[in-house]
This record gives structure tokens, sequence and C-alpha cells, in this order.
């Protein structure tokens, strides 16, 4: 399979933590063109990143490809056996991209110092930490256990990679829930997430670095 990427993207992180914990071999290249390239856009109407080619099926969406390749290769699964706990795994997953990734985002715009505008963290700040202790209730129910790996995890666990990260260089100090900072360790004890934190760590430290965060 075929996945196109760009190098700091947290959705595309997410994705190749999915890959490798499913065993699949994959090719990773840059957007032809670049992003939003008409050559891109040629082949991937939407745009977005990543995007997955499997043959002649191309698809996007970090969420669509987690459950299409969960349909088609089932073997080491990522959603749990009970329908309670399937879905609370896409729970987890909708939360990190629709309530954890937003707050983070909030403070993109503002990560190089010398544009920074101090209203605009104080906000992101307040719903970081919203987030965060939101996450902390969550992660406290007992569907999902930590000696898994389950969908609504890889996006879940870059996120708050990110956060850490940004994390008195770019908003002051964060409460962070105990619940919150055991998940981080548990989630280290994955291989595929080890593996892709290693790796995709310099690109998170090249970013702030041409940003000026650090």
């Amino acid at each position: 399979m075929l996945i196109y990427t760009s190098d700091h993207s947290l959705y595309c992180a997410k994705l190749r933590i999915l890959l490798r914990h499913k065993m699949l071999l994959f090719r990773e290249v840059p957007p032809p063109g670049g992003g939003g390239s008409s050559t891109y856009l040629a082949l991937v109407p939407s745009g977005n990143l990543p995007a997955l080619v499997d043959g002649d099926f191309t698809l996007t969406d970090s969420e669509a490809i987690a459950e299409y390749l969960e349909e088609k290769y089932p073997e080491i699964p990522m959603l749990p056996d009970t329908l309670a706990a399937r879905a609370r795994s896409r729970e987890r997953s909708r939360f990190a991209d629709t309530r954890l990734e937003p707050a983070l985002r909030l403070t993109f715009p503002h990560v190089d110092p010398k544009v920074r505008d101090a209203a605009a963290i104080s906000i992101a700040h307040a719903q970081i930490n919203l987030r965060l202790h939101g996450l902390g209730i969550m992660l406290q129910r007992p569907e999902l256990p930590r000696d898994r790996l389950w969908m609504g995890d890889p996006g879940t666990i870059v996120t708050l990679e990110w956060i850490a990260l940004f994390e008195g260089t770019v908003v002051p100090r964060l409460e962070w829930p105990q619940a919150v900072q055991t998940y981080r360790s548990d989630m280290l004890k994955h291989q595929s997430v080890a593996t892709e934190l290693k790796a995709y760590r310099p690109a998170m430290l090249n970013y702030m670095q041409e940003k000026g965060a650090l």
C-alpha cells in the first residue's frame, strides 16, 4: 500500500501507528506537487493528508482509512468484541479528532513567539485543560483495557505528545489528570506506538525549530 503523508502531520502519524500495529507493509511518499497542488488534487480530490492508495482504491480521512483497514485486515483487531467497547473506541477517536486536537490547533497560529497573541494562547490553554480533564474521565471507564491497542488510541496518543511538546514553550503549564499521565505511559508499551513516536519526534522538533519556538 502507498500512503501520501507530510512530515509533521499528526493524522499521518496516527495512520502509521495503525499500519504498524496491523503489521501491514506500506510505502510512504509526499503528495506529488505538494499538498493542495493541482497534481495532487487530480489524484486525491479532497486534498487531504493522509491518503491511502490500495491497488486502484484511493481513500482519505484517517478515520475512514482506519475503518477500511480494520474491515479488510481483521487478523489483528483494533476494535473490541463487544458493542459497548467498540462504541467506546470510536468515541475516543471522535473525541481526539473533534475536541482534543482542535483545542491544540488553536495554538498553531501562535507557535512562533514573534507573532504570538497572549489572549489567544490563554483561550487555547483553557480549552486544552478542559479536554485533558474530559479525557481523564473517559480513560477511567473499564471497557478498553490498556494491554491492547484500540482504534481510538493512535490519534489520542499523538495529540497528547504534541500537547506535551507545546507545554512550557507555546502554552503555560497544563493540568494533566493522573489518568492521562498513566495512559501516556501505558501506550508507550505498545511497540507500534513507541516506534512511531521515536521516528516522528524529530519532525515535531524540526517544526518547532522552524517556527522559532525552540
